[in-house]
């Protein structure tokens, strides 16, 4: 369609030059009048006149853009667009389809704008016609099976509107058709790509005559010479077996108006790349392949269908494992129809489908039976008219809604799973779950790539990491080997890949700083004890080591280290037993130290203390209970696997574990250059007025305060209302200074800080 690769008709030509020239008058005749509107009015007696004088309007400004421009033909290039809204007029489809099938290269090949079609035909038409354009852009580039799979998703998926897909449909028909005018060289590959994606989408839409086509011109254009041998080996096969074809078709007859039942009877015969592909899987020669020619019977009901199973049944015996029953189990994409193989005269086999006039208009023009169906009994809204649930529940949806959009995504419930198909940067395409972001995108490509992103790009603009992809992006991510994992990520990826990856990546440097921790914990308890510059691998202490991971249960060191990190052991009491057995050995406490550190100790100092600048990560945690920040007098308690929990000193919940476990508490302090924000809470109590809330943002913003989190209170009829706010300051200084800030205001009562739980 927008591409020269694609369509059998692109580059533009002056029409007094190159193949125009060369046309006789006669060929000159027959290409004006296809290139006439009068070939395509003839179809749209379905429709309204005003619907008919659009497409009118829609052809002619079709014609002007693409005014001197020919198909390789030598035709003018307005004959492709007439014979795609032809065969969108066959499926009975709406004027703004039509429409859009006018246009569908307009928007890219001719300079008009979408802006432009907007104003001369309406929103609808133009988005269908941008639709198009966007699925022209995607450009299948690998003969791999799930790729393909893949591409094919992508390109339903990208399609908001049904028509889009129909149109495309259209397009690439009506372009297979005319292949032969196309450079050889070109045949393989559009074929190919007809084969491999079009076809499959024509047949999971229902499209079955459409489908059989695409795949014969396929096979047409990718195997001339087999395709040549083949078709006239069925023309010879037909010749030979008119006659007892034409008696089947006789005796059939006959059985029916016997039993006095309405019925259609059409012959129907194997398309040829379903006879070269039933060869080719099965190895069998072309004498081998029984079912090439059959019947299609149609029947007023569904009943009907049954007892006219059972008149073919007496008639002629049926091949025992070749009947199914597609009318009580549907195929997925709406077909239904009764299926049996019986042996006719002369011993052919003879395959028989029976079926309903609405079953045989879904069989045929699956999704398109839509419009079919509206055109033909609007007014008719029974489940048995289309004979499938499937169907019955889309035109529910169209009918009660009118919303393309959700009829389409209804569509797609069953068309694939609930995926989203984007590019890589080499142009592979990868499925992911709906709702998924740059940061899974990462973890999909490797994990590698996930735990060193920084920042990403999506169709080249760069995004926030928490964006979540559409169908058809392009996605790029930028690494940094300095870079790690946010746990901030869990909160929004989707795949289990990316959540697992995260966790255990954060696990692993939760371990490594609770090592860290523990060391300089137990460094910190040793020198209380006396002992000062005990490295924990020095060999000359091994078996001390030993001695004192016997006591701790412990395997090795880092595990005891990184248990006394995260408080499943007491530095104190693991200082005082290794203390016990380096003293087995000679070495004694030195008594200077001792003193020093019981000295200071005494002194309430904070040497040998913690000390904290916030660039701390797993190891240490600040108590949501409180909320500490730098400038706060506080303490650290060393929870039972928890790590470092550091709260303010009057902490309520810090006094009572206090009173509890008094040892699992040791000396912090403030760094004097913390290198982060820090999250604190606070009430406003404000009056109830317009803007209030919007007035106290501001204010907290001109202090240069970040809001985390803001609950309201639910009761509007008070005269007041609370205001709690999680909010992001450098110390207590940049705290108190915003407090100052909001108390000021008129509107606000009071202004508290949320030191701990029962202090609101």
């Amino acid at each position: 369609m927008g591409t020269s690769q694609e369509s059998p008709a692109r580059k533009p030509q002056p029409a007094q030059s190159g193949k125009a020239a060369a046309l006789p008058p006669q060929l000159a005749a027959v290409n004006a009048a296809a290139a006439s509107f009068a070939a395509l009015t003839a179809k749209l007696d379905y429709l309204s006149a005003p619907d008919c004088e659009q497409i009118r309007l829609a052809y002619r400004f079709a014609d002007q853009a693409h005014l001197g421009q020919l198909r390789n033909s030598g035709e003018p290039y307005i004959t492709h667009p007439i014979a795609v809204a032809a065969q969108c007029a066959e499926w009975k489809l709406d004027a703004q389809a039509l429409m859009a099938a006018l246009l569908h290269d307009a928007l890219e090949d001719c300079g008009v704008t979408k802006t432009e079609l907007i104003q001369r035909f309406g929103s609808p038409v133009a988005e269908l016609v941008d639709g198009l354009t966007k699925l022209d852009k995607l450009h299948f580039n690998t003969r791999e099976e799930s790729q393909a799979e893949s591409f094919r998703k992508m390109l339903l998926a990208m399609a908001r509107d049904v028509r889009v897909i129909l149109i495309k449909l259209a397009d690439r028909t009506h372009n297979m058709r005319t292949l032969s005018d196309v450079p050889r060289e070109k045949w393989n590959r559009i074929a190919s790509e007809t084969l491999e994606i079009y076809a499959p989408i024509a047949h999971r839409l229902g499209l079955n005559q459409t489908y059989r086509e695409l795949q014969d011109l396929s096979f047409r254009h990718l195997r001339p010479w087999r395709y040549t041998t083949l078709a006239k080996a069925v023309s010879k096969a037909r010749g030979r077996r008119r006659d007892l074809l034409q008696k089947v078709h006789r005796e059939v007859e006959t059985v029916f108006a016997k039993a006095a039942m309405p019925v259609r009877i059409a012959g129907r015969e194997k398309s040829l790349f379903s006879i070269y592909k039933k060869m080719a899987v099965k190895h069998l020669s072309f004498a081998q392949v029984t079912d090439i020619y059959g019947f299609r019977l149609v029947v007023p009901t569904i009943t009907d269908c049954y007892t006219a199973l059972g008149l073919l049944h007496q008639l002629y015996k049926p091949l025992p494992g070749r009947f199914k029953d597609h009318i009580a189990i549907a195929k997925v994409n709406g077909y239904q129809s009764l299926h049996t193989t019986l042996v006719g005269p002369s011993s052919i086999s003879v395959e028989f489908q029976v079926r309903t006039e609405s079953m045989n208009v879904v069989a045929e023009s699956g999704v398109a039976a839509h419009w079919l169906y509206k055109v033909n009994s609007p007014q008719d809204d029974s489940a048995e008219r289309l004979g499938t649930k499937w169907l019955q529940s889309l035109l529910d949806i169209q009918n009660e809604t009118r919303d393309a959009a959700e009829f389409w995504d209804h569509v797609k419930v069953d068309l694939f799973p609930d995926a989203v198909y984007v590019f890589t940067p080499r142009s592979q395409i990868m499925a992911l779950p709906r709702g998924a972001t740059l940061v899974d995108f990462a973890y999909a490509i490797h994990s590698n790539v996930g735990d060193h992103t920084t920042a990403g790009r999506i169709n080249g603009e760069v995004v926030p990491l928490r964006t979540e992809l559409k169908n058809g992006d392009a996605v790029e991510v930028e690494t940094s080997p300095t870079a790690t994992p946010n746990p901030a990520w869990l909160t929004f990826v989707r795949t289990g890949r990316a959540r697992s990856k995260i966790r255990h990546h954060l696990k692993s440097t939760a371990h490594t700083e609770s090592r860290e921790l523990g060391a300089k914990l137990l460094e910190q308890a040793l020198r209380t004890e006396g002992i000062e510059g005990f490295a924990e691998d020095d060999a000359a202490y091994e078996t001390t080591w030993n001695k004192l991971l016997r006591f701790t249960g412990n395997k090795t060191r880092g595990e005891l280290l990184t248990d006394i990190g995260l408080g499943k052991r007491i530095a104190n009491i693991v200082a005082k037993r290794l203390v016990h057995l380096l003293g087995e050995i000679g070495k004694r406490p030195d008594a200077l130290l001792l003193t020093r550190e019981r000295f200071t100790a005494r002194e309430n100092t904070t040497q040998g203390s913690i000390t904290l600048d916030g660039s701390e990560n797993a190891s240490v945690q600040f108590a949501p209970c409180c909320r500490p920040v730098p400038g706060d007098p506080i303490v650290g308690y060393l929870g039972r696997g928890e790590g470092l929990v550091v709260h303010i000193q009057h902490c309520s919940v810090a006094k009572k574990l206090q009173h509890k476990d008094s040892e699992r508490f040791i000396n912090v302090a403030w760094s004097d250059e913390p290198v982060r924000v820090f999250e604190t809470g606070i009430v406003i109590t404000a009056k109830n007025a317009k803007g209030v809330l919007a007035k106290v943002a501001e204010t907290l913003a001109n202090a240069e305060v970040d809001i985390v989190h803001i609950e309201m209170g639910h009761d509007a009829a008070q005269d007041a209302t609370d205001l709690r706010f999680i909010i992001a300051v450098r110390d207590r200084a940049h705290l108190d200074g915003a407090m100052r800030n909001l108390i000021r205001m008129p509107t606000v009562l009071r202004a508290v800080r949320t030191a701990e739980p029962s202090a609101d």
